[in-house]
């Protein structure tokens, strides 16, 4: 256990929580942070933003992110894991990782929007429900991540870009980052479906690196897609690849290792991919991206 944890266990967070919840915020103003881009410049970050939006699926495995304490548990051993720079989650998994001491000289991302519950009928309409700039600010985090799913055909589209804008101004009037996950997507059979075809993912970049008064500050997060050079020759934006869902392990890090070579591509940052492997041994998924990003 780090020396800066407040609490030994999980139970111990539950008796923080009822017992003394303004220690929370005590520890985030206490906690060790780090600037975003140091060293080699080289970002490995680990993402588990998805139970809050209800996606607690993992490949073939429906109820895979059911328990809250296996998900810390793999944080944990990722977090642990040389060459990790830092998490991407909301509000509710970061306090979690900062009790248990998790977080020291980490770079965190929190998530912004949502609103957008898996499977609901107004999926598209992903208004802001997590984190807003001003916590973000005064956690002392690194920046704020969005997802931009852009449907031509569904008016909650429009709220969704709105609200991304709003937040990248917000960040940017804090010197944060605001980092962008756009996709093309539309319905098919009821169900939202990304489009990853490159010519649509070039689109989806175009439109949200538009949002905003400022670009300064904004980043994108992309999915590894066929034909990357092209992907990668419609922005200046530094570039973090994501991992999405899990199909198979090795052909993922192949493709991983040639888009990291891009100019634009800072690095990784991948969730389900690494915290649930098939084999479930975390920490020899995370050192395998690690050693790709490095």
């Amino acid at each position: 256990m780090s020396d800066t944890a407040l609490c030994s266990d999980y139970s111990a967070i539950t008796d923080l929580r009822s017992g003394d919840p303004g220690a929370v915020a005590r520890a985030w103003e206490n906690r060790t942070t780090r600037p975003t881009v140091r060293g080699d410049g080289r970002l490995m970050i680990v993402a588990a933003d998805h139970p809050a939006r209800g996606a607690l699926s993992v490949g073939s495995r429906p109820t895979a992110m059911n328990s809250r304490t296996d998900l810390l548990d793999r944080l944990r051993a990722a977090l642990a894991e040389p060459g990790v720079d830092g998490v991407l989650a909301t509000a509710d998994i970061l306090d979690d990782l900062l009790l248990l001491g998790a977080l020291e000289d980490k770079v965190v991302f929190s998530s912004f929007n949502r609103g957008g519950l898996a499977g609901s009928s107004f999926e598209l309409d992903d208004r802001m429900t997590g984190a807003t700039a001003a916590s973000t600010a005064a956690a002392k985090m690194n920046g704020g991540k969005m997802l931009c799913r852009i449907d031509l055909d569904d008016p909650g589209t429009v709220t969704t870009l709105a609200s991304c804008a709003q937040a990248v101004d917000a960040l940017a009037a804090h010197g944060l980052i605001a980092m962008l996950e756009p996709f093309m997507s539309s319905r098919v059979d009821g169900k939202v479906r990304n489009d990853l075809s490159p010519d649509a993912v070039i689109k989806s970049v175009h439109i949200s690196q538009g949002l905003g008064a400022t670009s300064a500050y904004t980043w994108m997060k992309l999915p590894v897609v066929p034909e990357m050079d092209r992907v990668m020759d419609a922005t200046t934006m530094p570039t973090l690849l994501l991992g999405g869902d899990p199909t198979d392990p090795d052909e993922a890090f192949a493709n991983w290792e040639k888009a990291l070579a891009l100019p634009s591509v800072r690095g990784l940052i991948v969730g389900r991919t690494l915290l649930y492997p098939s084999d479930d041994d975390v920490s020899s998924a995370v050192a395998t991206a690690v050693s790709l990003v490095r």
